[in-house]
């Protein structure tokens, strides 16, 4: 598989690059993960007038037409500025389950809202796939009354609509398009590990919906729900791999200007051995990553495949985003420590998003349910 990112590919990477260390300047990002809302404003329309927030959505919803690839590229760098917008719950998350189901008006509106950054949306997206959230779904006659709990649903306190599953009676599972402000439903802001990225709880109280706000149920929807999370899981590794990288950037810088015994730390052995060892942790990732999104664009037949490449990208990018964050912090002395230096916000990062998605070792035993299910002639 050729790794090598095409001209058009490496101009977005490289835009994107530029754009952020701009945008989103450590102090900008300090500012704004700690005021009420959590969201830089300015950031997500400057995105949004470039095209992110529709890169692999369809034209003709208003996006770009490109893959996941390409959204990989946006989630490095967003990781690696630690932007505080929502475009990993509603663009990589939201908007992939939307692209998958049935067309219906109502699904194509908010698309397009989305791809267009005029919305924002939040899922509710069940670890493992088809697992309920306490909520149940049941039918009347103008349509649905939903009641549940949705516990730490990402960007939830941002948004416009919020995508929530259920199950009816029978045990089918529905998901439903839910205006945020719809009478009945309540979104309590979480406090969390890592500011930049905004949680809350979701409750519903008998919240009634008309019948074409079902967006699917069943077989079907279930089978898009697992696609979602593994698509997510690849961009949230990719992210990580942002994370990663930054940490070993600042860790470059600092090791260069600091100065011990006459020399700068960055000379002395133990120091190039770690950083070293930072920058195979960084690549190896990446390479995971990237390898994960060509088979996703490849659209592979076989579900398991792209099930052991989104789990390879998702637990190697978090272990090196944990691993660098870690480094960094402790080459940086004392300092690292403090709050006025920014390591320990890339740590609380890769340790909030290990948890995201389903914890490593859940992705470990899908990997070795996998192995261990496969006839031996086929592996």
């Amino acid at each position: 598989m050729d790794l090598s990112l095409s001209d058009e590919q490496q101009q977005i990477a490289d835009s994107a690059a530029t754009f952020l260390a701009e945008a989103s300047a450590m102090p900008a990002v300090r500012t704004t993960s700690q005021s009420a809302s959590g969201l830089d404003a300015g950031l997500w329309r400057g995105m949004a007038e470039l095209g992110w927030c529709g890169v692999h959505l369809p034209e003709e919803a208003g996006g770009l037409g490109l893959g996941l690839v390409e959204l990989v590229l946006l989630q490095e760098q967003l990781g690696r500025r630690l932007a505080c917008v929502p475009f990993f719950d509603s663009v990589a998350l939201a908007a992939t389950v939307l692209r998958q189901l049935p067309a219906s008006p109502l699904a194509q509106d908010w698309l397009h809202l989305l791809a267009t950054g005029e919305a924002i949306a939040a899922l509710a997206l069940p670890v493992p796939p088809g697992a309920g959230a306490a909520a149940r779904a049941e039918r009347t006659d103008t349509g649905w009354t939903l009641s549940g709990h949705w516990p730490q649903v990402g960007s939830a306190a941002l948004a416009d609509v919020l995508l929530l599953p259920a199950h009816t009676a029978s045990g089918q599972t529905v998901l439903f398009a839910v205006p945020a402000d719809a009478p009945g439903v309540q979104r309590q802001p979480l406090a969390t590990l890592d500011a930049t990225r905004r949680m809350a709880v979701v409750n519903c109280q008998d919240v009634a919906l008309p019948a074409t706000h079902c967006l699917a149920q069943g077989a079907a929807l279930e089978a898009a729900l697992a696609r979602t999370l593994q698509w997510g899981a690849i961009a949230l590794a990719a992210e990580q791999v942002g994370v990663a990288q930054q940490c070993l950037d600042l860790t470059l810088t600092y090791a260069a200007q600091r100065s011990q015994f006459d020399r700068p730390i960055a000379s002395f052995q133990a120091v190039k051995h770690r950083c070293a060892q930072m920058l195979v942790a960084v690549e190896g990732a990446r390479s995971a990553v990237y390898g994960a999104a060509c088979m996703a664009d490849a659209a592979p037949d076989d579900a398991a495949t792209l099930l052991l490449y989104a789990a390879q990208a998702r637990v190697t990018a978090t272990e090196a985003a944990q691993f660098c964050a870690r480094e960094s912090l402790q080459l940086h002395g004392g300092v690292g420590f403090t709050w006025e230096f920014d390591p320990h916000l890339y740590l609380r990062r890769a340790q909030a998003s290990s948890q995201r998605l389903g914890p490593l070792s859940w992705w470990l035993e899908q990997v070795a349910e996998q192995l261990l299910t496969t006839p031996e002639e086929a592996v």
